[in-house]
């Protein structure tokens, strides 16, 4: 019964190809499994699966955000430049939480305009992410910031740990930022599985009048889940910050695509009601290692586009497709019932 249920779960398939294709990379380059490897690997998720954790929640709540790479940059450049203008020393940590606040109230108005106007959420949002970027070049005329304040410098060069392969000579550093990481996947988790506010969140994705029905606020949920992706994205702009060095205006180009695709890939549904943060995980894992490893594979990097948009309708014919089978059980089981009853 156990093995029955596991070929059902979407993250079972995903792991297999993981598997699977680390092992193609291997054998055809013998550097996948190398320390240095692995090490980039997982400092390549930082960023967009932080992203993806609080899409996440916006999905299943069945809505779509495309904002939060442009909040992200807003935020990056905002803290950043202000913190150059006053040249501030005090401890980093402040960055943070100034960007967290910044992106909260960013997304906080994308889910009044959501629950107010109650338009498409995609719509919603790509006019309010043009909006964000009109800010950053228009009014803080932003494009690259390549000397950055003291605290955020010295972030850059803290690691948790370093390696160097063997082979090749090669080096990699784990930054302390992985950390956010973690506690962000730890949270979104908790918050979906063990909080009612979690079963709200899948409830108004399924079926937002069965879920106001059953007492859920539908209109709070919707405010939530955009708020939240608005803080996740305001850290995760000074987080790529202190992992690359330097702020600029085209870190985030098509991250939008990218993330959704590695979402829904994990396995939760584009129209919202299903889905794992661990599917999430392993859809950003499985992004990334198509987008990191194709040059061991003898690929041009300049295919990772393609890839991608690959990934991304492979992602959607699935999700429709669980959506198909589950109408269809609900189909079958109101007949079942009644036959019974007519018996």
């Amino acid at each position: 019964m156990k093995g029955r249920n596991l070929l059902k779960k979407n993250e079972f398939y995903i792991t297999v190809i993981i598997i699977v294709l680390a092992c193609i990379i291997q054998v055809i380059s013998g550097q996948f499994f190398t320390s240095n490897n692995l090490v980039d690997l997982l400092r390549s998720m930082i960023v967009p699966g932080m992203m993806a954790a609080g899409l996440f929640m916006v999905i299943v709540s069945g809505n779509i955000d495309v904002s939060f790479p442009y909040t992200a940059m807003l935020c990056m450049f905002a803290v950043t430049k202000w913190f150059s203008v006053i040249d501030y020393q005090g401890p980093v940590f402040l960055a943070f939480l100034i960007a967290g606040v910044i992106g909260m109230v960013l997304g906080l108005l994308n889910g009044v305009l959501a629950a107010w106007l109650k338009l498409p959420t995609l719509i919603i949002t790509l006019g309010t992410c043009t909006i964000f970027l009109g800010i950053t070049q228009g009014v803080l005329q932003s494009s690259v910031i390549s000397v950055l304040p003291v605290p955020m410098a010295k972030m850059v060069t803290t690691n948790l740990f370093s390696v160097v392969n063997g082979e090749t000579g090669l080096g990699s550093s784990m930054p302390v930022s992985i950390l956010f990481l973690v506690a962000i996947y730890l949270i979104v988790g908790f918050i979906m599985k063990y909080t009612m506010l979690g079963r709200g969140i899948y409830a108004v994705g399924g079926d937002p009048v069965a879920a106001e029905r059953a007492g859920f606020n539908v209109s709070f949920i919707r405010i939530f889940v955009f708020t939240f992706m608005g803080a996740i994205g305001g850290i995760t702009g000074i987080t790529q910050v202190t992992v690359s060095g330097m702020c600029q205006i085209n870190f985030f180009d098509g991250y939008e695509m990218t993330i959704i695709a590695a979402v829904v890939l994990g396995g939760a549904n584009i129209a919202g009601g299903s889905g794992s943060v661990i599917g999430t995980f392993l859809g950003v894992l499985l992004m990334k290692m198509i987008s990191n490893n194709l040059i061991l594979l003898g690929i041009p990097t300049n295919w990772s586009k393609f890839m991608t948009g690959i990934l991304i309708i492979a992602g959607v014919s699935m999700s429709a497709y669980k959506s198909v089978l589950a109408k269809r059980r609900i189909a079958s089981n109101i007949l079942e019932n009644g036959h019974k009853e007519e018996a």
